[in-house]
């Protein structure tokens, strides 16, 4: 009714639960933790040098106004003995990211979850996003987008490393 609308109007009936239910889906994340996720998913390999999964697609939403924002991440590690299911790289952001959130730490967190569950020499994740609290409400900008990056290890330590990956994943 504040908003001007007649909340008995048919399309508007269900709208509380179906909101509900949508908010559960968009944070489900809460009720995910990372060593189920990973699930015994890593490996013993004799390989050190890069492997990144990149172009992952990412859907969150803004912990300040609860609107979404969405992009891309890539992801990408240099083994220590152990490598990951690739798929639970995209796992461990979809986990992430279905939590209310910012950007910033977003990709530290999975920066840190591949840490953990890998001992990997270094970590790299970059964030590129597009933000509709910025898009729609607010200063209204479209086309502003938003880039974030989180280095451990070797991918902070050696210029080189993180070079390598920022070339790779397009960042450079």
């Amino acid at each position: 009714e504040m908003l001007g609308e007649d909340p008995k109007r048919e399309g508007l009936l269900k709208t509380p639960a179906r909101v509900a239910k949508s908010m559960l889906f968009l944070t489900k994340g809460y009720h995910q933790n990372l060593e189920e996720l990973v699930n015994d998913a890593v490996f013993e390999e004799d390989h050190d040098n890069m492997v990144i999964v990149k172009d992952i697609d990412l859907f969150s939403l803004c912990e300040h106004h609860m609107i979404p924002f969405y992009g891309k991440v890539h992801i990408g590690y240099i083994p220590d003995g152990k490598v990951i299911g690739l798929s639970k790289l995209a796992r461990i952001a979809e986990m992430y990211a279905r939590r209310l959130q910012v950007q910033e730490r977003l990709t530290k967190q999975i920066a840190d979850a591949v840490f953990t569950a890998l001992k990997p020499h270094g970590v790299g994740v970059v964030i590129e996003a597009t933000h509709m609290c910025m898009t729609m409400r607010g200063c209204q900008k479209p086309g502003a987008n938003t880039t974030t990056s989180s280095m451990l290890g070797c991918f902070r330590d050696d210029p080189r490393t993180r070079n390598e990956f920022l070339t790779l994943v397009g960042q450079r």
